[in-house]
Protein backbone atom coordinates (compact mmCIF):
# COMPACT_ATOMS: atom_id res chain seq x y z
CA UNK A 1 0.00 0.00 0.00
CA UNK A 2 2.87 2.05 1.12
CA UNK A 3 4.22 2.55 -2.31
CA UNK A 4 1.23 3.27 -4.34
CA UNK A 5 0.66 6.46 -1.91
CA UNK A 6 1.49 10.13 -3.42
CA UNK A 7 -0.30 12.27 -1.36
CA UNK A 8 -2.78 12.77 1.34
CA UNK A 9 -6.28 12.58 -0.89
CA UNK A 10 -5.15 8.75 -1.79
CA UNK A 11 -3.83 8.22 1.85
CA UNK A 12 -7.11 9.44 3.22
CA UNK A 13 -9.27 6.26 1.31
CA UNK A 14 -6.91 3.85 3.63
CA UNK A 15 -7.81 2.61 6.79
CA UNK A 16 -5.61 4.89 9.04
CA UNK A 17 -6.87 7.82 6.48
CA UNK A 18 -10.69 7.17 7.35
CA UNK A 19 -9.78 6.52 11.56
CA UNK A 20 -8.36 10.28 10.98
CA UNK A 21 -10.89 12.20 9.40
CA UNK A 22 -13.53 10.33 11.69
CA UNK A 23 -11.40 11.93 14.89
CA UNK A 24 -10.99 15.63 12.93
CA UNK A 25 -14.50 15.90 11.61
CA UNK A 26 -15.87 15.21 15.52
CA UNK A 27 -13.44 17.88 16.62
CA UNK A 28 -14.26 20.28 14.09
CA UNK A 29 -18.03 19.84 14.38
CA UNK A 30 -17.46 20.44 18.13
CA UNK A 31 -15.64 23.49 18.07
CA UNK A 32 -16.80 25.63 15.21
CA UNK A 33 -20.42 25.47 15.59
CA UNK A 34 -19.79 28.08 18.22
CA UNK A 35 -18.00 30.39 16.46
CA UNK A 36 -20.31 33.23 15.53
CA UNK A 37 -19.66 36.28 12.58
CA UNK A 38 -20.84 36.55 8.75
CA UNK A 39 -17.83 35.17 6.73
CA UNK A 40 -16.20 31.99 7.13
CA UNK A 41 -12.99 30.06 5.07
CA UNK A 42 -11.91 26.40 4.61
CA UNK A 43 -8.31 26.60 3.11
CA UNK A 44 -8.09 23.19 1.60
CA UNK A 45 -8.48 19.36 1.96
CA UNK A 46 -12.23 19.30 0.49
CA UNK A 47 -12.37 15.81 1.68
CA UNK A 48 -13.13 17.02 5.00
CA UNK A 49 -16.34 19.74 5.13
CA UNK A 50 -14.62 21.44 8.45
CA UNK A 51 -17.61 23.96 8.58
CA UNK A 52 -20.52 21.76 8.18
CA UNK A 53 -21.78 22.51 11.41
CA UNK A 54 -20.98 26.45 11.55
CA UNK A 55 -23.66 28.76 11.23
CA UNK A 56 -22.45 31.50 9.94
CA UNK A 57 -24.07 33.27 6.25
CA UNK A 58 -21.05 33.20 4.43
CA UNK A 59 -19.16 30.03 3.74
CA UNK A 60 -16.26 29.57 1.65
CA UNK A 61 -14.38 26.64 0.68
CA UNK A 62 -10.83 27.69 -0.92
CA UNK A 63 -8.21 24.99 -3.00
CA UNK A 64 -4.63 26.15 -4.83
CA UNK A 65 -5.25 23.41 -7.46
CA UNK A 66 -8.78 23.06 -9.25
CA UNK A 67 -10.27 19.71 -8.66
CA UNK A 68 -10.08 17.12 -11.40
CA UNK A 69 -11.96 14.28 -12.04
CA UNK A 70 -10.12 10.68 -12.11
CA UNK A 71 -10.99 7.53 -11.57
CA UNK A 72 -10.98 6.42 -7.72
CA UNK A 73 -7.85 4.99 -6.57
CA UNK A 74 -7.66 1.51 -5.42
CA UNK A 75 -9.00 0.99 -2.13
CA UNK A 76 -7.14 -0.99 0.55
CA UNK A 77 -8.05 -4.04 2.37
CA UNK A 78 -10.61 -3.29 4.68
CA UNK A 79 -10.90 0.56 4.25
CA UNK A 80 -14.14 2.90 2.65
CA UNK A 81 -14.03 4.42 -0.64
CA UNK A 82 -13.75 8.26 -0.23
CA UNK A 83 -17.37 9.50 -1.77
CA UNK A 84 -18.45 12.67 -0.77
CA UNK A 85 -21.34 10.53 1.70
CA UNK A 86 -17.96 8.83 3.33
CA UNK A 87 -15.80 11.33 3.61
CA UNK A 88 -18.05 14.51 4.59
CA UNK A 89 -16.36 16.53 1.32
CA UNK A 90 -17.90 19.72 0.33
CA UNK A 91 -19.62 19.53 -3.08
CA UNK A 92 -17.43 22.16 -5.09
CA UNK A 93 -14.76 24.71 -4.35
CA UNK A 94 -15.65 28.79 -4.33
CA UNK A 95 -12.50 29.50 -5.41
CA UNK A 96 -9.01 28.23 -6.57
CA UNK A 97 -6.30 30.70 -4.86
CA UNK A 98 -2.80 30.94 -3.56
CA UNK A 99 -2.93 30.57 0.29
CA UNK A 100 -0.01 33.24 0.49
CA UNK A 101 -2.27 35.69 -1.35
CA UNK A 102 -6.07 34.96 -0.63
CA UNK A 103 -8.56 37.80 -1.98
CA UNK A 104 -9.94 38.77 0.30
CA UNK A 105 -9.88 42.04 2.29
CA UNK A 106 -8.04 42.97 5.18
CA UNK A 107 -10.14 41.94 8.46
CA UNK A 108 -13.00 40.54 6.36
CA UNK A 109 -13.42 36.85 7.85
CA UNK A 110 -14.37 35.55 11.04
CA UNK A 111 -12.98 32.05 10.83
CA UNK A 112 -10.45 30.63 8.78
CA UNK A 113 -10.02 26.87 9.02
CA UNK A 114 -6.50 24.72 8.23
CA UNK A 115 -7.05 21.01 7.92
CA UNK A 116 -3.38 20.03 7.38
CA UNK A 117 -3.21 23.01 5.13
CA UNK A 118 0.29 24.29 6.69
CA UNK A 119 2.00 21.30 6.32
CA UNK A 120 1.56 20.98 2.47
CA UNK A 121 1.74 24.48 1.71
CA UNK A 122 4.95 25.55 -0.30
CA UNK A 123 5.32 28.68 2.66
CA UNK A 124 3.69 27.94 5.75
CA UNK A 125 4.82 31.05 7.06
CA UNK A 126 3.65 33.47 4.20
CA UNK A 127 -0.12 31.43 4.40
CA UNK A 128 -0.20 32.34 8.62
CA UNK A 129 0.73 35.81 7.89
CA UNK A 130 -1.87 35.76 4.97
CA UNK A 131 -4.38 34.29 7.72
CA UNK A 132 -3.78 36.90 9.95
CA UNK A 133 -4.12 39.46 7.61
CA UNK A 134 -7.33 38.17 6.95
CA UNK A 135 -9.09 37.78 10.16
CA UNK A 136 -10.69 40.34 11.68
CA UNK A 137 -9.61 41.38 15.73
CA UNK A 138 -10.45 38.72 17.86
CA UNK A 139 -11.14 36.05 14.91
CA UNK A 140 -10.48 32.48 15.06
CA UNK A 141 -8.05 30.35 13.21
CA UNK A 142 -8.67 26.46 14.06
CA UNK A 143 -5.45 24.03 12.62
CA UNK A 144 -4.61 20.60 12.54
CA UNK A 145 -1.89 18.47 11.64
CA UNK A 146 0.38 15.20 11.93
CA UNK A 147 1.81 15.16 15.18
CA UNK A 148 6.34 14.24 14.28
CA UNK A 149 6.43 13.34 17.72
CA UNK A 150 3.66 10.08 17.51
CA UNK A 151 3.78 6.74 17.02
CA UNK A 152 2.92 7.64 13.20
CA UNK A 153 5.67 10.30 13.06
CA UNK A 154 8.58 7.86 14.55
CA UNK A 155 7.38 5.29 11.62
CA UNK A 156 7.32 8.48 8.75
CA UNK A 157 10.54 8.76 9.91
CA UNK A 158 12.42 5.45 9.45
CA UNK A 159 10.65 5.23 6.52
CA UNK A 160 12.16 8.17 4.80
CA UNK A 161 15.47 6.46 6.29
CA UNK A 162 14.42 3.61 4.34
CA UNK A 163 13.86 5.44 0.95
CA UNK A 164 17.55 6.62 1.56
CA UNK A 165 18.62 3.32 1.20
CA UNK A 166 16.42 2.35 -1.77
CA UNK A 167 13.23 1.46 -0.48
CA UNK A 168 9.77 3.11 -0.17
CA UNK A 169 8.09 2.44 2.85
CA UNK A 170 6.28 5.13 3.61
CA UNK A 171 3.24 5.09 6.11
CA UNK A 172 1.70 8.93 5.82
CA UNK A 173 1.59 10.86 2.78
CA UNK A 174 5.15 11.85 1.14
CA UNK A 175 4.20 15.52 0.31
CA UNK A 176 4.97 18.65 2.53
CA UNK A 177 6.62 19.18 5.63
CA UNK A 178 5.23 17.75 9.36
CA UNK A 179 5.10 21.38 11.44
CA UNK A 180 5.51 20.26 15.16
CA UNK A 181 2.72 21.44 17.50
CA UNK A 182 5.08 23.51 19.72
CA UNK A 183 6.80 25.14 16.96
CA UNK A 184 3.09 25.99 15.47
CA UNK A 185 2.42 28.00 19.31
CA UNK A 186 5.69 29.73 18.72
CA UNK A 187 4.63 30.89 15.05
CA UNK A 188 1.24 32.05 16.50
CA UNK A 189 2.74 33.85 18.59
CA UNK A 190 5.12 36.03 16.46
CA UNK A 191 1.83 36.95 14.86
CA UNK A 192 -0.02 37.90 18.34
CA UNK A 193 -2.52 35.00 18.06
CA UNK A 194 -3.01 33.56 21.49
CA UNK A 195 -4.10 29.85 21.55
CA UNK A 196 -7.17 29.19 22.88
CA UNK A 197 -6.75 25.45 23.18
CA UNK A 198 -5.22 22.80 21.93
CA UNK A 199 -5.41 19.32 21.86
CA UNK A 200 -3.98 15.78 20.52
CA UNK A 201 -5.85 12.42 19.32
CA UNK A 202 -5.42 9.17 17.40
CA UNK A 203 -3.21 7.21 19.64
CA UNK A 204 -3.08 3.78 17.80
CA UNK A 205 -0.41 2.49 16.20
CA UNK A 206 0.69 2.87 12.66
CA UNK A 207 -1.10 0.19 11.32
CA UNK A 208 -2.47 -0.50 7.51
CA UNK A 209 -4.97 -2.98 8.34
CA UNK A 210 -8.59 -2.35 9.41
CA UNK A 211 -8.81 -5.19 11.52
CA UNK A 212 -5.55 -4.56 13.76
CA UNK A 213 -6.63 -0.56 14.18
CA UNK A 214 -9.81 -2.22 15.41
CA UNK A 215 -7.80 -4.44 18.10
CA UNK A 216 -6.14 -0.92 19.47
CA UNK A 217 -8.59 0.92 19.90
CA UNK A 218 -8.70 0.91 23.98
CA UNK A 219 -5.20 3.15 23.42
CA UNK A 220 -7.54 6.30 22.48
CA UNK A 221 -8.64 6.57 25.95
CA UNK A 222 -5.12 5.48 27.35
CA UNK A 223 -3.43 8.08 25.44
CA UNK A 224 -5.67 10.73 26.56
CA UNK A 225 -4.97 10.06 29.76
CA UNK A 226 -1.17 8.24 29.85
CA UNK A 227 0.64 9.98 26.88
CA UNK A 228 -1.41 12.82 25.67
CA UNK A 229 1.16 14.75 23.88
CA UNK A 230 2.02 11.67 21.20
CA UNK A 231 -1.04 11.76 19.50
CA UNK A 232 -0.90 11.05 15.48
CA UNK A 233 -2.34 14.04 14.94
CA UNK A 234 -2.80 17.60 16.94
CA UNK A 235 -6.07 19.78 16.86
CA UNK A 236 -5.00 24.02 17.63
CA UNK A 237 -7.47 26.90 18.03
CA UNK A 238 -5.94 30.54 18.62
CA UNK A 239 -7.42 33.80 18.67
CA UNK A 240 -6.04 36.78 16.45
CA UNK A 241 -5.09 39.70 19.25
CA UNK A 242 -5.12 43.17 18.38
CA UNK A 243 -3.07 45.59 21.04
CA UNK A 244 -4.81 49.14 21.73
CA UNK A 245 -8.90 47.71 20.19
CA UNK A 246 -11.39 49.27 22.41
CA UNK A 247 -14.85 48.38 21.93
CA UNK A 248 -16.99 51.65 21.37
CA UNK A 249 -20.20 51.49 23.43
CA UNK A 250 -23.48 53.30 22.15
CA UNK A 251 -24.11 56.92 22.78
CA UNK A 252 -26.95 56.07 25.22
CA UNK A 253 -24.33 54.64 27.55
CA UNK A 254 -22.31 57.42 27.96
CA UNK A 255 -23.61 59.27 30.79
CA UNK A 256 -21.69 62.21 32.17
CA UNK A 257 -20.83 61.88 35.71
CA UNK A 258 -22.79 64.73 37.96
CA UNK A 259 -20.14 66.95 39.70
CA UNK A 260 -19.22 66.67 43.16
CA UNK A 261 -20.86 69.44 45.15
CA UNK A 262 -18.78 71.84 47.24
CA UNK A 263 -20.33 71.01 50.72
CA UNK A 264 -16.77 71.46 52.36
CA UNK A 265 -16.71 75.05 50.83
CA UNK A 266 -20.34 76.26 51.23
CA UNK A 267 -19.68 74.97 55.34
CA UNK A 268 -16.62 77.20 55.19
CA UNK A 269 -18.61 80.31 53.85
CA UNK A 270 -21.41 80.12 56.07
CA UNK A 271 -19.06 79.66 59.12
CA UNK A 272 -16.93 82.61 58.26
CA UNK A 273 -20.21 84.62 57.81
CA UNK A 274 -21.62 84.03 61.00
CA UNK A 275 -18.54 85.30 62.68
CA UNK A 276 -16.72 83.20 65.80
CA UNK A 277 -19.15 81.87 68.51
CA UNK A 278 -19.63 82.99 72.23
Amino acid sequence: MNSEIIGLTDWLTTPPGGYLLRWERAHFDQTVSDVFGYHALQLGLPELDALQANRMPHKWLALESPLIATPSPPVADGAIAATPAATGSSPRAALVTDSAALPFPESSLDLVVLPHTLELSSDPHATLREVERVLVPEGRVVISGFNPTSLWGLRQSRGHFYQRLGYQDLFLPKTGEFIGYWRLRDWLRLLNFEVESGRFGCYRPALTSQKWLDRFDWMDAAGERWWPIFGAVYFLVAVKRVRGVRLLEPAWKTRKKPAAAPTAVANKQRATRSGPQA
